[in-house]
């Protein structure tokens, strides 16, 4: 990972060799820099302009070129000073600077330069640099480079002029691709350093390869020496053969970019044979495949991502509705694979290529299928902790592979080799830097030329790229001012440290404690993310040991202590010795509520897009939300078509419950005793996942809650509950038979009586004891339709012939919800390999103030699963508990009082880390219909 290094001042006053310098009378023309790297950087010898580009330049473009002084640049000084450049030690004249990498904070020149249409000093334009900035998305290191682009402060320094910054990865040619990078030569020098580390690694297990003359990249001076090296390796296979102990050599190339271009281009090299997917487990084990030859399978997006509803890959959907999908790649490639060299990129929200637990199955069939396999990937993607959930760092040319183990990964089986080197093309410097500079230069003439004052080629190319300019942020980097505000708080607060704090600077920092009261299933999560910091210690604190020493067993800054909330005395001096308290328990006063899933994420989002909304002069018209926690599809095949991971009563309960909120310009208001009946038939979130939904209790104080406007400006103010379909009519069915009845109580014999009980509490009936008795009241209650479901559901619940595995029966008189609660918990509980699932949807309707008539639909949705650690419940709510608990930790919350997470210090912060953790909102816009009219027909046709 890039990193901002302080230099320290001697550097500035090392003394340089200088052949030349620039000469007064020329000061005022167009001129370019050239930066040396940062010297920190020892593999860094790329450079973005070639002496023949600096020739070019001077000689026919009439602009001057400065350079800094390198002996490690891959081009020698006394190139460019032939190419008619000047060295300098500062490049302080340049209009335009341009490197690599970022600049070193230390070597930054920001000034504004005299312009070259003036001859008078006095007149000033502002600087440009172009780099890799890795500001763009919000780079905490990065963050005081950027700053340095921007003004100090709104109201001041409103006429100083200020530098701009220009990110080369942003540049995009007419077809939107990226224009000017390095991805081909980093698919080139990481499949040689793959198939290096690959060697080294199975020496490790006793076997020597022909890879093991695979040259390194930097060792060779181009790249026609590196495929020539290459080609003998593979002549050597072609007449030897590769050992037979590991059987066929089969490497696997994904993605289709640039990346994988360079990688697939390297491999020609080899005597390649092409295979598919499908021919993988016939190949490895087939003893007669001939070892002359290395097998290649260029596995893309539909050769291993599968459709949760079982229908096939669709690239639209895909980038549409990644949640829709899921990786594969563990159990129909990994196995049979000597390499991976993964060139698929990775976005936030997208199935992971293979996360820790598919780590886990990839190896045990690795282990069946044969010696060495899935042993050494070379993830040249890089994405730390991503599309390779067990990739937890970036190596170096210096040390270029390391053992990856996961903690889930059982101890019989094998690490695995990475090699994940994040400065590939930099093993490449000839080749990468004449690539580069052809590619740069004619972005370069266009900025010259806007100097001049001239005709300007590529400006709607070069003004997207900019990050910053006049002092400000531009376009779609608006958001950056966010993490600017986190980095500048930061130095704030350790500006303002006491001298005593100064003085223990030097010593180890008293860690801040937070204190957890409970250790229930949603609390692991946030332990997990809590215990992330060093410098915090977790006291998890609860009336069941065992439970919070597990939840505690892998963190060495976690302890926890056996506690009854009734004892008050140790309660108290818990919370006395703690910086910040999570309680998982509804007595006393909180300082923060409504932070975990709903109430919690559905707040933050909403006001979050809300503020979007507005700030572009819009108001909200319609404001429709739903959220549920549910089984995944492939393991919602119960009645309800839910499973709980925790008691049921909350969800029982919910059924009893009315509800107020406005649809399409009507108000509703809708008794406990008809809100099942009354629901919504089709919520249109998806194009696969189909719900239904039930509206939440009162919906009309949100109008206030979320500054939506006037309630009698908006047509539809609405949050619900999502529900398999067939919920609400199953459960109004039991509802009706009296098992979610609370003001009564039964004594039951036997598990068969509960349904008779229920009923005759429920309508002062007396009801023999005998099934077709009870059968005919039931059927004198339920309506026809639903006659066939109740049937099937109260048979796999063992309500009609009741078998070993029930429950124990309560032993006193209970009510009957409570003991429907009992039976639920017991029959309708997640088995140890089976997913839950959380979906929350907005949907905001919005016209332009100025220009009303002309309707948008803003959607924000998150459909997330459990994995083998944690549950998505437990994630979705305890997840955010822990980023919120971390801000107030930090001194960034100031509120004080009983408050929800509706200031930005909270929802923020929460949102940036749920987003770190692919937990992040997918929004969109498109003008046309929304939800509403669904909605409203479909309850329509309930009443």
């Amino acid at each position: 990972m890039p990193m901002i290094r302080r230099s320290p001042l001697s550097r500035l006053l090392i003394s340089r060799r200088f052949i030349s310098t620039t000469p007064a009378a020329a000061q005022h023309s167009v001129t370019l820099g050239i930066r040396r790297e940062d010297p920190d950087r020892i593999w860094e010898r790329r450079c973005p302009l070639t002496p023949e580009a600096v020739e070019h330049l001077v000689k026919k473009e009439g602009i001057k070129v400065l350079v800094q002084d390198c002996d490690r640049r891959v081009f020698p000084i006394a190139d460019f000073i032939k190419a008619g450049a000047h060295v300098h030690p500062t490049l302080e004249p340049a209009h335009i600077v341009i490197g690599i990498k970022e600049t070193p904070l230390s070597e930054l020149v920001t000034t504004p330069v005299p312009s070259p249409l003036s001859s008078s000093s006095n007149s000033l334009v502002p600087r440009t640099h172009l780099m890799f900035s890795h500001t763009t998305k919000g780079q905490a290191y990065n963050m005081e480079l950027l700053s340095r682009f921007l003004k100090k402060d709104e109201a001041a320094h409103q006429q100083d002029i200020h530098a701009r910054l220009i990110d080369y990865e942003l540049l995009v040619g007419s077809d939107g691709k990226r224009s000017v990078g390095f991805g081909w030569f980093a698919g080139v020098a990481g499949a040689l350093e793959s198939l290096s580390a690959m060697a080294h690694k199975h020496l490790e297990i006793g076997v020597a390869s022909p890879f093991l003359h695979t040259p390194r990249p930097h060792t060779h001076p181009s790249i026609p020496s590196l495929r020539a090296k290459l080609r003998e390796v593979g002549e050597s296979i072609s007449a030897n053969g590769t050992p037979p102990s590991l059987g066929p050599f089969v490497i696997c190339a994904t993605g289709s970019g640039k990346v994988t271009q360079g990688v697939l281009d390297i491999l020609q090299e080899l005597p390649i044979v092409k295979v598919g997917v499908k021919d993988l487990p016939a190949l490895v084990a087939n003893p007669d495949t001939d070892l002359r030859k290395v097998y290649l399978v260029h596995a893309l997006l539909p050769d291993y991502l599968a459709h949760v509803g079982g229908g096939v890959y669709s690239r639209e959907e895909y980038y549409k509705h990644p949640e829709n999908y899921v990786s594969e790649f563990n159990t129909k490639v990994a196995p049979y694979l000597t390499l991976l060299l993964n060139g698929v990129g990775w976005g936030v929200g997208f199935p992971p290529l293979m996360s820790n637990e598919q780590l886990v199955v990839a190896l045990e069939r690795a282990q069946q299928v044969g010696r060495g396999r899935f042993s050494s990937v070379g993830d040249i993607s890089c994405d730390i902790g991503g599309g390779l959930e067990f990739l937890t760092r970036a190596s170096t040319l210096s040390d270029p592979h390391y053992d990856s183990r996961p903690a889930n990964v059982p101890q019989h089986l094998p690490g695995v080799q990475m090699m994940a080197v994040d400065i590939l093309p930099s093993a490449l410097p000839l080749d990468a830097s004449h690539h580069f500079s052809q590619a740069l230069l004619p972005y370069l003439q266009s900025l010259i030329n806007e100097y001049k004052g001239e005709d300007v080629a590529h400006k709607d190319a070069l003004d997207t790229a900019t990050v910053a300019r006049n002092g400000e942020l531009q376009g779609k980097h608006g958001w950056l001012a966010e993490p600017l505000k986190v980095w500048k708080d930061g130095v704030a607060s350790a500006a303002t440290s006491t001298p005593a704090t100064e003085s223990k600077l030097t010593q180890r920092a008293k860690p801040k404690r937070v204190l957890l009261l409970g250790s229930g299933m949603v609390a692991g999560p946030a332990v997990d993310e809590i215990c992330r910091r060093g410098d915090v210690e977790l006291i998890v604190a609860s009336n069941t040991l065992p439970e919070a020493e597990r939840l505690v067993s892998h963190h060495s800054n976690a302890q926890a202590l056996l506690l009854s909330m009734d004892d008050l005395e140790k309660v108290g001096r818990l919370i006395a010795e703690s910086d910040v308290v999570i309680r998982a328990e509804s007595a006393g006063v909180l300082l923060l509520n409504e932070i975990g899933l709903d109430p919690g994420i559905d707040h933050c989002s909403a006001i979050s897009l809300l503020a979007e909304i507005r700030a572009q002069n819009k108001r909200v018209v319609s404001f429709t939300s739903f959220c549920g926690g549910l089984p995944a599809p492939e393991s919602a095949d119960v009645p309800l078509g839910y499973k709980f991971s925790w008691s049921p009563r909350g969800v029982l309960g919910a059924a009893l419950n009315g509800a107020r909120f406005k649809l399409g310009g009507k108000d509703w208001d809708i008794p406990g005793k008809d809100i099942l009946s009354s629901h919504f038939p089709n919520v249109p979130i998806s194009n696969i996942l189909k719900m239904e939904g039930i509206a939440n209790r009162d919906s009309l104080p949100y109008a206030d809650s979320y500054d939506l406007g006037p309630l009698s400006e908006l047509r539809t103010v609405l949050r619900g509950t999502l529900r398999y379909p067939g919920f609400c009519d199953l459960m109004h069915c039991f509802k009706l038979m009296g098992l979610l009845e609370t003001n009564s109580t039964i004594l039951l014999d036997d598990w068969t009586s509960f349904i008779r009980l229920s009923l005759q509490s429920r309508y002062g009936i007396t009801i023999p004891n005998d099934p077709a008795s009870t059968l005919s009241a039931i059927a004198s209650v339920i309506p026809a339709a639903h006659v066939d479901q109740l049937a099937g559901a109260m048979s796999w619940l063992s309500l009609v012939h009741a078998d070993s595995s029930m429950p124990t029966l309560p032993k006193k008189p209970t009510a009957p919800i409570d003991i429907f609660t009992r039976l639920l918990a017991h029959k309708l509980r997640y088995e140890p390999h089976e997913r839950d699932m959380v979906v929350l949807s907005h949907e905001i309707v919005a016209q332009s103030i100025d220009a009303p008539g002309v309707e948008e639909i803003y959607t924000s949705s998150l459909i997330t699963y459990g994995t083998a650690k944690a549950s998505a419940m437990a994630r979705t709510v305890g997840l955010p508990v822990a980023f919120a608990a971390m801000e107030v930790l930090d001194g960034k919350v100031l509120l004080r009082g009983v408050q929800g997470p509706t200031d930005k210090s909270v929802f923020s912060p929460v949102l940036r880390g749920l987003e770190e953790v692919g937990l992040g909102m997918r929004e969109g816009v498109v003008v046309g219909q929304g939800m509403e009219d669904v909605l409203a027909g479909g309850l329509q046709s309930r009443i």
